[in-house]
């Protein structure tokens, strides 16, 4: 699903669901920084119970941090993610349970979207590293100096995957880093840790949630815990609506702009504005300040989103009109997260019928209140899908293809000759005159963040006699006066940038600058040194342009528009006969039959993904070797005849993370797997060598930039796959072998913790026993010890609590007086999830009413961009008197849509003028193109008008007559306009303070929750029996919204086997061919970790060194 897309439609339609996080930030005394004290309240108001850490989306922006320098090694990595696990923590403040999931072995659905997401990768930073090296060529013709590139340990971003080395010293990291917290931090001390790393199948986030799902309704489980994610993923909402837990919040950073992590004027330093520059020098990193980059940059602030105040906005949503049944709510929230499945999900390709761009999630919502009386009732009764129900509703949404196409294919034209008739007349560019040319532009524009607060940059033709481009920092250290020192420093040299070429204009700027150093009385050694730092910062300078320049040359290389043979649309969706050529060109179909039974499969297909994505979310893998075997999806209205499709699963068993590397990665990547798998990717006599293009084809696929178009890779025939890599397993060394093996997650708490008599009595009661024999030996959890978690602990391998745990991490400290205890944790036995909030919850406080509701907003397809006349425009009495935008929903937005703002205030670039608070402004009504403008109030002010501070803009198509020309009677509903694309203003969205945030009268209560390991919950696969047999109504339910729940049966038996939590054994009733059963590691010998990892496949205790061992299956 498209994240930005996604979060920007939310926070649209829904404001009151994103709310700011109130951070604490340490102090410092006498140059220390003295760490928060987490054990204190929280300053957000509320006390949550659980923090889970998705941490895939932690490690990934810790190889390209914004706050600090790129690392080169993966102990600054480590660094770089422990200094944000602490922020987070600092943040939600967890009193019960800390859970860090990393990214295992995910199923074969999820391998090939991440095996085209690794080719791409590898290819896109093979044509970087070419463009770069032509970059320097020239630059060294030019004589411009360059520092050298930098060696690095976190090149490539594909060891981000499990099984890889950095995978298993990540791993020993974070064990070292949960000890040194519990140890030593106060706000630690009571809670329980749980790490699931990457030898731990599955996905981190789905671990999350079958840990949350298997912990609800058991003895001792607080209906009331809250809960706290964080992660990037727009699925996480999803997932947290279909635990149908109700206090449960998504943590989020908010994204920048690009604009506003601009360097400084005056210094070239990040993190301020050249009006709060302090004159101080840039301190060399590096021969050629090659390590330069500051750290001193702004953190980016936080945001919650509130899934009890998005329910609240669904439950007015879907207040379906004349229902055929009593509505359940807790039914409806099932059926939204099925129908936002079809605007994107990580297992189906995308369906070309839905963009959400393009309105398409309200597309979806209009057709299923429209149609729900028809429909009968709900299209999900939990995991499983109503197939009729489910194909009258996509045939609705199907009837408007012609339309949605026809649109697109209109926009798309006119976006095309609008670039082209832009890209003319920059070629025209070369009558401009010579003073405005190259040289005098890019600097300028290059500083556009720092211009805002340095004063307006004089005109070239004003200036005369002047520095090309003062670089000096003498006269602003003496008079202090920032402002007037960052306009002289600005100033473009005319004469000297006429006259001869870049390298002269260099030399005669440092010749300048040394006379007038000396000519102010400074010595001659202070001149040379003095031109010696003008020559780093030239360098520095020359390598932000590479940097720039590169970039910029990507993208254009990247977009579509760009191309001198652009890629032939043959399909042309919206013209008649789309239909068929779609499954031509993409499917290689060639006669009418051959159209038909192509069609028909991919609907089987199709619809199968459907279903296994449902019970994904809903219970766990169903399948861990299916996967949709297309490139393309077919389109709604060929979803037809779903209801004879029976469709069934074979659970079978995930991959060993070297086959999962094998599947994933391109040759390109093969440093991270051992020698003789690397031979099958690169030899060409290799059986499978077809596997590991180094070129393929990207179908742009109607888009207009390549990182859009699919890939075109073959699919791995697993067979094959694994017949080759059966070969060379042998030769695995006992390191190797251990990382490619299945271990459990592992439970850390302090010694003074309730649950630490426990692990000690397991110690003495079974420590002595046999590997084997110890494997099996588990203990149930006492709730009332755990703090209200359920599960089972068993004995990780070695000891439990070594004294001393030695640091996997440059530069810190090892840990001499270690009290932390591990365990293996696993989780509670599989039972069904029931999808309704469990008995005894605490509903918080509405906030939300109907007045909150915008109005139902016209179809994309249906909007052909008219205003009605004067006489003609609608207003529904009532529907537009709400709140507009809340401040942080609409920061959200605004980042979001990309567009330029002064980070010190509420200012777009180039706004257009104020309107004045009107009445019609005041009672909540949008103005002609049903938007409302922030705008500096300082800036500008009517006195005139009793609202004259007001935040917000008069549209630019409109003149103001004066107060009392806006009434309810000029102003339309809706603003949604066909037009080839906006402006930047008319992008930017409501911006309307209101006093209540939702959280003043949300109710405090802590719950006992805790810990997860990775578990699949369905019993028996899952199974889909035809569905042509007439159904019954649903049975009216009575719950916390006015219904019952249902009684709940404690579960199923099934395919369960007694070797791990994981539970993927096959069925007991399936057919043992297929899927593979779960194996055991033969020999576990003393690791060799050069970290010096506790062992974890042996059952002797090692000297004191870092890590726990856990068992593993091979």
């Amino acid at each position: 699903m498209g994240v930005p897309a996604f979060y920007r439609w939310l926070a649209e339609k829904y404001p009151m669901v994103v709310v700011d996080v109130v951070e604490e930030e340490p102090v410092e005394i006498e140059g220390v920084k003295v760490p928060v004290d987490t054990s204190k309240p929280n300053p957000n108001g509320l006390e949550f119970d659980n923090l889970y850490l998705d941490m895939n989306g932690i490690i990934h922006p810790c190889f390209h941090p914004d706050d600090r320098p790129a690392p080169t090694t993966f102990d600054e990595v480590f660094q770089c993610m422990f200094d944000y696990i602490d922020r987070l923590f600092v943040m939600v403040r967890p009193r019960k349970l800390l859970y860090m999931a990393i990214d295992g072995v995910a199923p074969r659905a999820k391998m090939n979207q991440q095996r085209s997401r690794r080719f791409r990768a590898a290819k896109d930073a093979a044509d970087a590293a070419a463009e770069e090296e032509r970059l320097r060529q020239e630059f060294e013709k030019e004589g411009r100096k360059l520092p050298p590139k930098q060696e690095s340990q976190v090149f490539d971003s594909n060891v981000i995957t499990p099984g890889t080395e950095f995978m298993d010293v990540l791993s020993v990291a974070l064990q070292y880093y949960i000890h040194l917290r519990l140890n030593y931090d106060p706000g630690w001390k009571q809670i329980k840790v749980m790490l699931s790393d990457a030898n731990v199948p599955g996905e981190g986030e789905h671990k999350i949630m079958s840990y949350i799902r298997l912990q609800r309704n058991l003895p001792g489980y607080n209906p009331n815990t809250r809960h706290c994610l964080y992660g990037l993923d727009a699925d996480l909402i999803m997932l947290a609506l279909a635990t149908h837990e109700v206090h449960f919040s998504i943590l989020r950073e908010i994204v920048f702009t690009p604009g506003q992590q601009d360097k400084c004027f005056l210094c070239g330093r990040m993190g301020h504005l050249a009006a709060d520059c302090q004159g101080t020098a840039k301190r060399k990193a590096g021969e050629f300040d090659e390590k330069g980059e500051d750290v001193s940059i702004a953190k980016k602030p936080y945001q919650f989103l509130n899934i009890w105040t998005l329910r609240e906005y669904l439950e007015y949503e879907f207040r379906v009109p004349n229902p055929p049944i009593e509505i359940d709510f807790e039914r409806i929230v099932d059926d939204f997260i099925f129908i936002c499945f079809f605007v994107g999900n990580d297992f189906l390709p995308h369906m070309p019928t839905l963009e959400i761009r393009e309105g398409a999630i309200n597309l979806l919502m209009a057709v299923y209140k429209k149609e729900f009386r028809a429909m009968g009732g709900y299209l999900t009764d939990s995991s499983k899908l109503n197939m009729g129900r489910v194909e009258h509703f996509i045939q609705s949404v199907g009837s408007f293809e012609d339309k949605i196409f026809q649109k697109r294919a209109r926009l798309h034209q006119r976006q095309a000759e609008r670039i082209k008739r832009e890209k003319a007349q920059a070629k025209r560019g070369d009558d401009i005159d010579p003073l405005v040319r190259d040289n005098h532009i890019v600097p300028v524009a290059r500083y556009r963040g720092s211009r805002l607060a340095s004063g307006a940059l004089p005109s070239p033709y004003q200036q005369s006699g002047s520095s090309y481009r003062s670089e000096s920092m003498i006269s602003t250290r003496k008079d202090n006066q920032v402002g007037q020192a960052t306009t002289a420093m600005s100033v473009l040299d005319i004469k000297a940038n006429q006259s001869g070429t870049h390298d002269s204009r260099e030399s005669n700027f440092r010749a300048k600058k040394v006379a007038r150093l000396s000519s102010e009385g400074a010595t001659i050694g202070a001149a040379i040194v003095e031109a010696e730092n003008s020559l780093e910062v030239e360098v520095r300078e020359n390598k932000d342009n590479l940097k720039a320049k590169l970039k910029e040359l990507l993208r254009e290389k990247s977009d579509l528009f760009n191309s001198e043979n652009p890629e032939e649309d043959k399909v042309k969706l919206g013209e008649p006969g789309w239909k068929d050529r779609y499954y031509e060109e993409k499917f290689g179909a060639r006669t009418p039959e051959e159209i038909e039974t192509i069609r028909r499969d991919v609907v089987l297909k199709y619809t199968e993904g459907l279903c296994w994505v449902m019970h994904y979310y809903y219970e766990g893998v169903c399948s861990w070797q299916w996967f949709y075997p297309y490139h393309y999806a077919p389109f709604a209205s060929d979803l037809k005849d779903l209801a004879q499709f029976k469709i069934d699963f074979v659970l079978g068993s995930p991959f060993k993370p070297f086959d999962q590397l094998m599947g994933v990665f391109p040759a390109a990547s093969s440093h991270a797997l051992p020698i003789h798998y690397r031979r099958l990717m690169s030899d060409p006599n290799s059986p499978i060598i077809d596997f590991y293009p180094t070129d393929f084809e990207v179908d742009m696929n109607g888009k207009r930039f390549s990182w859009q178009g699919v890939a075109k890779l073959p699919f791995i025939d697993e067979a094959r796959l694994l017949l080759e890599i059966g070969k060379v397993e042998h030769t695995l060394t006992d390191e190797e072998a251990r990382r490619n093996s299945v271990m459990f997650d592992m439970l850390f708490i302090n010694g003074s913790h309730p649950l630490s008599p426990y692990i000690y009595s397991l110690v003495s009661n079974y420590g002595q026993l046999p590997e084997k024999e110890r494997v099996e030996v588990k203990e149930k959890l006492d709730p009332a010890a755990s703090g209200g978690m359920n599960g089972y602990i068993s004995l990780c391998n070695g000891d439990p609590c070594p004294p001393v745990f030695r640091s996997p991490v440059k530069g810190l400290e090892d840990i001499m007086d270690n009290r932390v205890i591990c365990s293996i944790y696993k989780l509670p036995d599989p039972h069904k999830h029931i999808t309704r909030p469990p008995p005894g919850v605490i509903f918080p406080k509405k906030t939300v009413s109907s007045s909150d509701l915008k109005p139902p907003p016209v179809l994309w397809h249906e909007d052909n961009g008219r205003r009605l006349p004067e006489n003609e425009r609608q207003n529904p009495p009532g529907n537009l008197s709400g709140r507009q935008l809340g401040e942080a929903a609409h920061r959200l937005v605004i980042n979001s849509l990309q567009v330029g703002f002064d980070r010190n205030d509420s200012v777009p670039r180039n706004a257009p003028p104020l309107l004045p608070y009107n009445m019609a402004v005041a009672n909540g009504i949008a103005h002609p193109n049903g938007q409302l403008y922030p705008v500096d109030h300082r800036s500008q002010q009517w006195p005139e008008h009793p609202h004259a501070h007001s935040q917000f803009y008069r549209p630019r198509d409109q003149s103001y007559n004066g107060p009392n020309q806006w009434n309810s009677s000029s102003v339309p509903v809706h603003h949604h306009y066909e037009r080839s694309a906006p402006s930047t203003y008319e992008r930017d969205h409501h911006h309307h303070h209101h006093s209540h945030n939702g959280r003043g009268s949300y109710p405090n209560s802590r719950s006992r929750v805790s810990v997860q390991s990775y578990h699949h919950q369905d019993g028996s696969g899952c199974s889909y029996p035809p569905a042509n047999q007439p159904v019954a109504p649903p049975p009216v339910a009575r719950g916390p919204y006015g219904q019952t729940a249902p009684s709940y049966n404690g579960g199923y038996g099934g395919y369960h086997q007694s070797f791990g939590p994981q539970q993927w054994g096959q069925p007991y009733n399936n057919n043992s061919n297929n899927g593979r059963g779960p194996q055991f590691s033969q020999s576990h010998q003393q690791s060799t970790n050069r970290y010096n990892a506790l062992d974890r496949g042996s059952n002797r205790r090692p000297p004191p060194q870092s890590g726990h061992g856990r068992y593993q299956g091979r």
